[in-house]
């Protein structure tokens, strides 16, 4: 896909689409794992802690308190509000939402093998020690991970997450701390953006502001930074019921 084919895509009226991805997510291409109410959804917990309102209003906030438990949901948000008085706001953190759209191909130096649920704890293993973002053991089952491998160990991975038309989010990207400096995030990325491509969609990712190092490399390859969005990790008081 060109850069001027990436660029008008963006542009397009479905755009709307990206400035509330998990929302979009789960009314979409996903909506299969979707937990709702009227105005809310939330993936269950073990696929992932993600969840989402129709907007940033009093009566969503109320259609998602009826969806939440004592599991930790995530939420990507334009302000932070002032949340209901039975929530726990556990951890705040900016995001940047970043789109693919230069059209460099950079060749993937790794070999790779497919992660599917055999893998799964193995792969909550690296995430809970890289703390890439909220993952479960079956946050496998949205879309297609890969994994590098050495000796038998998983120690780099990355794959898809939110899926919405026309877009496919990479998420997950990791390296266990051992074997960093090698260019296996930059190997799984190139060649998630490939596959993603092949399927005529735009790949997008979410990261924190604070990693400047993770965004750095992600302008290399040819993300540029779109939206900025307020993470909001919440959780329902172990002493509150639900209305």
């Amino acid at each position: 896909m060109s850069r001027q084919t990436s660029v008008r895509i963006l542009e397009n009226t479905t755009m709307h689409l990206l400035d509330n991805p998990i929302w979009s997510a789960l009314t979409t291409q996903l909506a299969h794992f979707a937990q709702t109410e009227e105005r809310a959804r939330r993936f269950p917990p073990q696929v992932t802690a993600l969840a989402a309102v129709a907007d940033e209003t009093p009566e969503s906030y109320a259609s998602l308190d009826r969806l939440l438990s004592e599991a930790p949901a995530g939420l990507f948000l334009h302000r932070l509000p002032e949340f209901p008085p039975q929530w726990s706001l556990i951890r705040t953190l900016p995001l940047w939402q970043m789109v693919f759209e230069d059209g460099r191909t950079v060749a993937p130096r790794h070999a790779f093998t497919p992660l599917e649920k055999n893998d799964a704890r193995e792969m909550l293993a690296l995430a809970e020690l890289t703390k890439p973002g909220p993952f479960g053991l079956r946050t496998h089952e949205l879309g297609n991970y890969l994994g590098v491998r050495e000796q038998g160990k998983l120690i780099a991975m990355a794959g898809e997450r939110l899926r919405v038309p026309g877009f496919a989010e990479i998420s997950a990207v990791c390296t266990h701390p051992d074997h960093l400096g090698h260019g296996y995030a930059t190997s799984l990325i190139a060649e998630l953006v490939q596959r993603i491509h092949t399927r005529g969609e735009i790949p997008l990712l979410h990261v924190a502001e604070e990693n400047e190092r993770a965004i750095a490399l992600y302008e290399r390859l040819g993300f540029r930074k779109r939206h900025r969005f307020q993470l909001a990790v919440i959780q329902r008081a172990k002493n509150s019921a639900a209305a």
